[in-house]
């Protein structure tokens, strides 16, 4: 069966919205362009930006349901986001100097007991990713349809956070392509690792707030692994649709 690239995401924010994409550059050793540019460090972080942190120092869905629902759109131009949440008027803002407008906007999501957001940080040459290396996560859109069986009924994409969605493949099957290539349009990939998940695939997308057992479902399969972690080994563009090939 062919594979294909179905859909393409990008994250500008780590946490605090999704953007779709048609197409983007691939640069090896490098994220999906813009994507977890910009993070919200809380009280107790100490990031900076100059060097990979652990997603513990950051305001994130799995501390604040919240977050889940917010939308982003990002001018590469000028370097502003516009952020949409179900309960907030849109906020346009640029990350690098008005940091504040967006703690002001989101912070209200971050619950009394957590480590509240403090300020903005913009990635030195680096992509906030939840991985020590510069990643870009490939979700399998038939292991996500097993997901929603396995609940009952359909699931948001958005769960998951996946850059890169193929369709095409058997459910988990993403799993056997570790330690192989994959190419996608131009570009080649290389699988390094699954995806360990945690709580904030029990968040809604479209409404802000925890409803179904995400890591329960995956634990009838004996894991609660989804997607698969890869990093960019040949550049190259990549577009919606392309055919995609394990090497």
């Amino acid at each position: 069966m062919t594979l294909t690239l179905a859909e393409i995401w990008r994250f500008p924010i780590k946490s605090h919205g999704w953007e779709p994409l048609s197409f983007a550059e691939l640069t090896v050793g490098k994220t999906l362009p813009w994507d977890r540019a910009w993070a919200v460090a809380h009280e107790a972080s100490d990031a900076d930006g100059s060097k990979w942190v652990p997603c513990s120092q950051f305001s994130r869905g799995a501390k604040a349901p919240g977050l889940a629902a917010i939308s982003a759109k990002l001018n590469e131009n000028t370097g502003q986001v516009t952020l949409s949440h179900p309960e907030r008027d849109d906020l346009t803002f640029s990350p690098d100097t008005e940091g504040e407008k967006l703690i002001a906007w989101a912070g209200g999501f971050i619950p009394e007991n957590r480590a509240q957001s403090s300020y903005v940080v913009r990635g030195q040459d680096l992509g906030f990713t939840d991985c020590h290396f510069q990643s870009i996560t490939l979700g399998n859109a038939s292991s996500h349809r097993a997901v929603e069986q396995r609940v009952g009924h359909p699931l948001s994409i958005h769960r998951w956070r996946c850059n890169l969605w193929i369709d095409g493949m058997a459910p988990w099957e993403e799993f056997d392509w570790v330690g192989h290539q994959v190419q996608i349009g131009e570009a080649i990939l290389e699988v390094v690792e699954r995806t360990e998940r945690c709580l904030a695939t029990h968040n809604n997308p479209e409404t802000g707030h925890r409803d179904d057992n995400i890591l329960g479902a995956l634990d009838s399969w004996g894991h609660r692994d989804f997607s698969v972690q890869t990093r960019v080994v040949q550049s190259g563009q990549i577009r919606q649709g392309d055919k995609v090939q394990r090497l």
